[in-house]
């Protein structure tokens, strides 16, 4: 399927750039074809978005614990999609929001959304 390599490992259990800078997110999402692993819209950085408008790479995938969707960011609708390499989530005792040790106090207060 273009856009979706189910090859590729995905690059953590954390969002790539909050862990670099960190920062925090709500929920993760992976990229079906470089399997980089961002921050969901509703985390103030927003970084699976932001992913796609660099690479432009259309396919991400829940990076949750018993989720498997896919959204297509060019057509803007979920679907499913093939077995992606393991990990298929974060490991299901991170916390969420996470980490843990990195949310702010108010952190209600900095969501998008």
């Amino acid at each position: 399927m273009p856009g979706i390599d189910p090859s590729v490992a995905p690059t953590g259990v954390g969002c790539l750039e909050c862990d670099a800078a960190g920062g925090w997110w709500v929920h993760l999402r992976r990229c079906a074809q470089c399997g980089h692993v961002g921050c969901c819209d509703t985390s103030p950085s927003q970084h699976a978005t932001a992913h796609f408008k660099a690479s432009g790479h259309p396919y991400i995938q829940s990076f949750e614990p018993g989720e498997s969707w896919f959204w297509n960011f060019e057509t803007e609708t979920v679907s499913e999609g093939p077995e992606l390499t393991a990990p298929d989530s974060h490991p299901e005792d991170q916390p969420i929001p996470g980490p843990a040790e990195r949310l702010p106090g108010d952190w209600q207060q900095h969501l998008n959304g």
